[in-house]
């Protein structure tokens, strides 16, 4: 049977508050299950808020009741029978700061794998430690990896995950809660952003999985791109929603680089076959005699 799999892309106003955010993620995946998905993948730092632009610090933070909220939601994936990638901060031991991370929660509500945010923007590292691996994991026979926002800076993490043989990222971000007065001087993210995925997809054709923050203003909605580059659906800014978009690995997409890409990927930078031709040897002039032009 070929892998197909429904994947609710989620988007809502990420706050400082874990109880509101907890509300939003538990009836954002009942909405899910109910449209046939079998995955719900949240933004980064959905549950505990950001802290970048959410709140100042993790001073006081609550993290009994973070642990607690993972706990009802890993609950109620057991029961609705479906994967969650949940976006969240993880605390670590007194004297470090924690890390930015994505829990993996299967469908019978356990955490079975955890990645960590490996490359955190300079305002990330003020309240972030970065993390040190990637996370391949596999849904309903997909194989699947994890990626977090300021990541789509770095193509290479993308070539390793295709390495990999992985045919879905989750990609989380948040690029929410941002001053309207910044957004219009800095308008960086929503101009780099979601180019950077289609193109992510389209040089290593994997489809991906795009959520963001909706809190005013959010620089995009999320959305989800097919592995030949397409965008297959958009939420709308500053609004909560799902959507769920179905990836099917046997489509018959279109993929101009399979055939040199594992080339590429060993480090053979070129098609085809190479000549040994003294023309081509030469490359200040015409001949093979002299550098002269003309010649």
């Amino acid at each position: 049977m070929v892998p197909k799999l429904k994947v609710a892309t989620c988007q809502f106003p990420v706050s400082a508050d874990i109880a509101r955010n907890t509300g939003y993620v538990r009836r954002q995946m009942r909405t899910a299950r109910q449209r046939g998905a079998r995955v719900a993948h949240f933004p980064e730092c959905a549950l505990s808020g950001y802290a970048v632009a959410d709140f100042e610090s993790h001073d006081g933070f609550d993290w009994p009741a973070l642990e607690d909220a993972v706990g009802r939601i890993g609950e109620l994936a057991a029961e609705l029978r479906m994967w969650v990638v949940l976006g969240s901060a993880h605390r670590l031991s007194e004297g470090n700061k924690p890390h930015n991370s994505l829990y993996l929660i299967d469908d019978a509500g356990e955490l079975v794998d955890r990645y960590d945010k490996r490359f955190c923007a300079s305002v990330d590292l003020a309240h972030y430690s970065p993390g040190d691996h990637r996370s391949v994991f596999t849904i309903d026979g997909v194989r699947c990896g994890a990626l977090i926002c300021y990541e789509y800076r770095f193509p290479e993490l993308y070539r390793e995950y295709r390495r990999e043989g992985v045919e879905l990222v989750f990609h989380s971000y948040h690029a929410g809660n941002v001053p309207a007065g910044e957004l219009a001087d800095r308008p960086y993210p929503a101009a780099t952003m979601p180019p950077s995925m289609i193109a992510a997809a389209a040089a290593n054709h994997v489809w991906i999985s795009c959520p963001n923050s909706s809190a005013p203003q959010s620089c995009w909605g999320a959305f989800f791109v097919r592995a030949d580059g397409i965008v297959t659906g958009r939420l709308p800014r500053n609004r909560a929603g799902v959507l769920v978009s179905e990836v099917d690995t046997d489509a018959a997409l279109y993929d101009s680089t399979a055939r040199w890409r594992g080339r590429a990927m060993d480090g053979v930078l070129h098609s085809g076959d190479l000549v040994d031709d003294p023309r081509s040897r030469a490359r200040t002039g015409f001949g093979p005699r002299t550098g002269r032009l003309g010649s």
